[in-house]
């Protein structure tokens, strides 16, 4: 095996690209090379470059083709398609009979002239989200402007041209601490020569230098550096050679809300937050510089820190802008912001979702409490006019500075206004697009939870009311997400809420929902099968008694009596199926047999026509289970009204022994008519009474 290394440079390409091209570069080098066997495959990226090494064979092997084409009379389109496929020319084929023949020799070929002929123009088609045009012709697109490639297999250079670059073996160190090319003759002499010019190919080991020199940097000072996995993988793909420093945040602007100091430094300068040891905002920052300056970085900490304070001067003045105003008054302005072109104003959502938070926070307060209120609080009236006010920032100078911060901001100018609960309403405020992801939390409180909820659900309502619903991989509202968010603030606050009503009676719309918690289910390893066989038994609206009737089947399905019951069910509702005409009622009450006789068995109240004649019951097995099926019927019921299903499930497993020794001893299928009629209505109570709790057909396994 040959290594074969291949590096692009070019000038800085965007930190949010560069893995995704090297993904590509993967993508593409493993099509490409595959007659070749690529092995230990591995891919580089960074600020100027994305390169890959692999073990690749020393030739493709020789091949031979044999193989029919289209006929000499098809249309040459089907030709030129056939030719296009094994690489051939028409010159090639030989006519037998009345088709086209291909038989075609290809040579062994030597991997080195292979690849040059090859991989060029795979190269080429490398996609970017945004790329320029460059090049002497200005055909050539890339992200930045390409200055070279490296392509060697077992240090010769494969030479090929992509765009206005022909490819070699040299390379660029760092900007100011390594200028100028060098040659490298392998992967591992890459490595090494552009740490002596300072450069760390390896994203991963950038990535760790740099969280453990911040870590330490800021332990030095009894501080902590805030988590971001995004802002540390975004600095990796900023920084070659990476060197953390640490800054002083001036003390008049700690006065400012911590979030909006920590989206400024963020957002436009990439420095990390420091906590104090209480877990409170620092006077402090960090951030990472590319060179390693002869003062240390005085100067460069000294140049951040002026930056900063023109950022959070900013800041400052859109804070003491908008605290003029109190929040209620800025409602008229949300009615010159439309939210949708069907759905009206910012104005009236707001209205909606304070009338909606209103209703829930009665109901939540009805079912679970409103312990977390103060006593005289009116919660109705809370929830209200925290829903009503829950958009207002959105016309704030703060938020318009930074729309990341809505909600947030609406939280802290809430709790300003003039109200002898403006906490509380601040809080809901604060939170109410909580969760926004699989990590957020979801709100805590009764009028957070209800002002969270209302959004969600109007926001649902709405758009499937007017006909904007997701659609493949499209979902421009985030839809998903919304239901998703309903989801988890039901299921986490265990709020026992009827749904259906809360999304005005639309069965599509809790169709949608019921979808998001199968890929929840799914997504957290499991079964949504056993959602669909309980739903089958019964369309349930209370999330919570739903989830709670899965998790307890599940539970039982876990078990060996579980498993032999279900396996006993499916035999049941199988055998059924096939024999479903034995046991079919026709309008007078005869039995329709499938042989042709019939029989007629009494109608009335006491014995109607599907149900189990205990005259006919002869074998001990089958009345055993008759017997067990209708002594269990009353504890069964009374096990799902009062939620036990616990309970319910150690029942229903019990009945596995007694169904095991009908199928042992029991022959469904008797020659006589009435017996096998009377045994499949047996098996038919089995399965019904099953199916009270779930339709065991479409549970897996």
């Amino acid at each position: 095996m040959a290594e074969f290394f291949l590096e692009i440079f070019s000038e800085e390409i965007p930190a949010r690209m560069q893995a995704a091209a090297a993904a590509s570069l993967e993508g593409i080098c493993a099509q490409v090379l595959r007659p070749l066997s690529p092995a230990n495959m591995a891919v580089y990226y960074g600020p100027r470059r994305i390169a890959l090494s692999a073990t690749v064979a020393a030739q493709v092997p020789a091949s031979a083709v044999s193989e029919r084409g289209p006929r000499v009379s098809a249309p040459e389109q089907a030709l030129a398609g056939f030719l296009r496929k094994h690489g051939a020319t028409k010159e090639e084929l030989t006519q037998e009979g009345d088709f086209w023949v291909l038989n075609k020799s290809t040579p062994a070929q030597q991997a080195a002239g292979f690849i040059a002929a090859t991989l060029s123009e795979a190269l080429a088609k490398l996609p970017w989200p945004k790329s320029m045009r460059w090049g002497a012709s200005g055909d050539f697109t890339w992200v930045r402007p390409l200055r070279g490639v490296v392509c060697l297999l077992d240090g010769a250079v494969i030479p090929f041209t992509l765009g206005p670059v022909t490819s070699g073996n040299e390379t660029w160190g760092h900007r100011v601490h390594g200028p100028g090319p060098f040659a490298v003759s392998s992967v591992a002499v890459w490595e090494e020569k552009l740490r002596e010019h300072c450069v760390i190919a390896r994203q991963d080991e950038r990535r760790e230098k740099i969280a453990t020199g911040l870590a330490g940097l800021a332990a030095a000072e009894n501080l902590s550096v805030m988590p971001d996995d995004g802002l540390l993988d975004e600095v990796t793909g900023l920084v070659e050679w990476p060197v953390p420093l640490l800054g002083r945040i001036d003390d008049a602007f700690m006065e400012l809300p911590p979030e909006v100091r920590e989206l400024s430094m963020k957002i436009n300068q990439k420095y990390f937050a420091l906590r104090d040891a209480g877990g409170k905002p620092a006077a402090r920052f960090a951030f990472v510089a590319n060179l390693e300056a002869d003062d240390g970085g005085a100067a460069i900490i000294a140049g951040n820190e002026r930056v900063l304070r023109a950022r959070l001067a900013d800041a400052r003045h859109f804070w003491a802008l908008d605290i003029k105003t109190p929040l209620n008054e800025l409602l008229p302005k949300l009615e010159k912001i439309t939210f949708h072109a069907k759905l009206g104003t910012q104005r009236q959502r707001a209205e909606r979702i304070g009338e909606l938070a209103q209703l829930l926070a009665l109901k939540i307060a009805a079912s679970a409490g409103s312990a977390d209120l103060p006593q005289g609080s009116d919660v109705a009236n809370l929830a209200y006019w925290a829903g009503r006010l829950c958009k207002a920032d959105l016309v704030t100078g703060m938020v318009g500075e930074f729309p990341e911060l809505q909600g947030i901001m609406g939280g802290y100018y809430a709790a300003r206004i003039p109200h002898p609960f403006a906490g509380i309403i601040g809080q809901a405020i604060r939170t109410h697009y909580q969760p926004k992801g699989p990590s957020d939390d979801v709100p805590t409180g009764t009028i957070a939870i209800a002002v969270a909820l209302a959004d969600k659900l109007d926001t649902l309502r709405e758009f499937f009311r007017i006909g904007e619903k997701p659609t493949g991989s499209g979902d421009p509202y985030a839809l998903r997400r919304c239901a998703l968010g309903v989801i988890r603030v039901i299921l986490e606050k265990g709020l026992r809420l009827p749904l259906l009503p809360l999304l005005g009676g639309n069965d599509e719309l809790f169709g949608f929902i019921i979808e998001r918690l199968r890929v929840k289910l799914r997504g957290e390893g499991k079964r949504f099968d056993i959602l669909d066989a309980v739903l089958a038994a019964g369309t349930d609206d209370d999330l919570v008694r739903l989830m709670k009737r899965v998790d307890a089947l599940g539970a039982m399905l876990g078990t060996e009596d579980g498993k032999n019951l279900l396996a006993a069910y499916k035999r049941a509702a199988n055998i059924l199926k096939i024999t479903e005409k034995d046991y079919a009622v026709d309008s007078v009450g005869h039995l329709s047999v499938s042989d042709g006789s019939v029989t007629v068995l009494a109608v009335d109240e006491e014995n109607p026509p599907l149900t189990v004649d205990q005259n006919f019951l002869q074998e001990q097995e089958e009345k055993g289970l008759y017997n067990e099926l209708m002594s269990r019927t009353f504890s069964f019921d009374d096990d799902l009204q009062n939620e036990r299903y616990e309970t319910l499930m150690i029942n229903f497993a019990a009945l596995r022994p007694t169904i095991d020794v009908f199928f042992d001893k029991v022959t469904v299928n008797d020659p006589k008519p009435e017996l096998r009629l009377n045994r499949l209505r047996l098996l038919a109570h089995f399965v019904d009474v099953v199916n009270q709790v779930a339709d065991f057909t479409r549970i897996e396994g």
